[in-house]
């Protein structure tokens, strides 16, 4: 990262001055956005900053903090929980899972830090129009519709919700959803929102509950009555190594991770997926907006 900032509310005596940090993300907007958040937030503290974010797949990015590849990034509780850590049921209390996690992954030398009150979950959801024809407003609800009315149920999903234990398997399971291979279409994650939207060729997609197009596109996202979806909350996580090295990280990001909320999340990523803003551009406003950072 090549930005001219300065140390705002965070950064102040420049904590990070001399080190080199490489910053890590998935490839969806909003992981993008936080990674890009973490990257500025270390700039600003005096660090040198290697931007690898937009990183394929889940695995890929958690690999690249594991193996020191990387020394840090924004990730999901749930997420390492089930998918990483390869628990089959999550844990209902927000911070109880946080701490579960922060406990179970020390030994694989991640260091986990403070969680944001942003809890990017899986969700269903489907235009007005199906939902009015449909009625379906829980997931108990497609659960019905795929017995009485097969031809109802039809779904657009990513690849890895498809295969995920805390995704699609473990989500038809839990409601007893017979939803064959054929009524399945595995798409980029973008363009279920339009196919969705648009009654295309699904009726229900999976959403994140943070996706800013959610509100643009007016879809209803229907409502998880068995509490199958782990909580996701946001939280970094950094390569122990790198954390015994710089301790200053915690002090950088702690308070801008408690600012990060649902809302929040929606408004930075409706200003990427709706307004087509580039994620760095959004990270950098949103930090100097809040007087975390400052322009050089």
């Amino acid at each position: 990262m090549v930005d001219d900032v300065r140390p705002g509310s965070i950064g102040q005596g420049l904590p990070l001055k001399g080190a080199n940090l490489t910053v890590a993300s998935k490839n969806f907007s909003e992981n993008i956005i936080l990674g890009q958040i973490m990257g500025l937030a270390f700039k600003a503290a005096g660090a040198h900053v290697l931007d690898r974010t937009n990183i394929q797949g889940s695995i890929g990015a958690r690999e690249a903090v594991k193996s020191g590849g990387a020394d840090g990034m924004y990730e999901y509780t749930g997420t390492a929980w089930i998918t990483y850590l390869g628990h089959d049921t999550p844990i209902t209390d927000p911070h109880a899972q946080w701490q579960a996690v922060v406990d179970a992954d020390a030994k694989n030398g991640i260091t986990w830090l403070a969680p944001a009150a942003l809890n990017n979950t899986y969700a269903l959801a489907l235009n007005q129009a199906n939902e009015k024809r449909y009625g379906t407003r829980t997931l108990s609800d497609v659960a019905r519709l795929s017995k009485s009315d097969p031809a109802a149920v039809t779904l657009c999903v990513e690849s890895e919700f498809a295969a995920r234990n805390d995704g699609l398997p473990g989500m038809a399971k839990r409601y007893g959803m017979d939803i064959p291979a054929s009524r399945i279409q595995k798409m980029d994650g973008g363009i279920v929102y339009t196919q969705v939207s648009g009654g295309g060729s699904c009726t229900f997609g999976e959403v994140f509950t943070t996706d800013g197009r959610i509100k643009a596109m007016d879809l209803f996202v229907t409502q998880d009555d068995k509490h199958f979806f782990p909580n996701y909350n946001a939280a970094p996580e950094i390569n122990s190594a790198a954390m015994r090295k710089y301790p200053a990280i915690r002090e950088v990001l702690d308070p801008i991770t408690a600012k990060l909320t649902n809302d929040v999340a929606r408004e930075l990523n409706a200003r990427v997926d709706v307004e087509g803003q580039d994620p760095h551009d959004v990270a950098r406003d949103w930090l100097v907006s809040e007087g975390f950072i400052r322009n050089g």
